[in-house]
């Protein structure tokens, strides 16, 4: 399923979860470290297991509003065939990861039972 909604700059801090399987691993681990030496991001463990809501291997990438319109291109443009969340970071989980959720690429069931 195709993502309804594209990312848009509204809030003032974001996480991007980048989502990998086996074998997109390397692929998905050089795409991570290209964003923390590249772009000054903070990344994330790479995490070889579903973490919180995620049902997918992912990685983590906290950035601002003043990190959105420089870093979002880029990560589409580099992310190749991976699956990306992108979403506010508001301090409302449940919100964060459906009414402020976009996706780069295909969307990803998310569990999100722990924020109900």
């Amino acid at each position: 399923m195709t993502s309804p909604k594209s990312p848009v700059n509204q809030h003032h801090a974001y996480h991007a979860h980048v989502y990998f399987d086996a074998s997109t691993l390397a692929f998905a681990t050089a795409l991570c470290q290209r964003i923390e030496r590249e772009l000054l991001l903070e990344v994330g463990r790479i995490h070889q297991k579903p973490v919180g809501p995620h049902t997918l291997w992912s990685c983590q990438v906290k950035f601002t509003h003043a990190d959105f319109d420089r870093f979002i291109p880029w990560l589409d443009r580099n992310r190749g065939e991976l699956s990306v969340l992108v979403h506010a970071d508001t301090g409302d989980n449940l919100a964060d990861h459906t009414v402020h959720a976009y996706w780069l690429g295909e969307a990803v069931a998310l569990d999100l039972s722990r924020f109900r």
